[in-house]
């Protein structure tokens, strides 16, 4: 299926994560940032409620678009529903 679930990293997390006003996180917990692929925008991440899995926001040359955060071998980085 190629889906990464991080629910097992991140429920080391025992507060709920502080968002803005975007739904992006404050501050990413830890695992995730050692998940995630190099090439992306971690200043804005959030968890998207439709599909558990966690989205960047990525500022291209017209415009800004909310794209899946991704491991470097290229699998979405999604969260287990309990």
């Amino acid at each position: 299926m190629g889906l990464i679930f991080g629910a097992y990293l991140l429920t080391g997390c025992a507060t709920t994560p502080a968002v803005d006003a975007d739904g992006a996180f404050t501050e990413l917990p830890e695992p995730l940032v050692g998940l995630a692929a190099p090439y992306q925008n971690l200043n804005k991440v959030r968890l998207d409620p439709n599909d558990n899995c966690f989205w960047y926001l990525h500022n291209g040359p017209v415009e800004a678009t909310w794209l899946p955060l991704r491991t470097p071998q290229g699998n979405p980085i999604c969260q287990a529903v309990s």
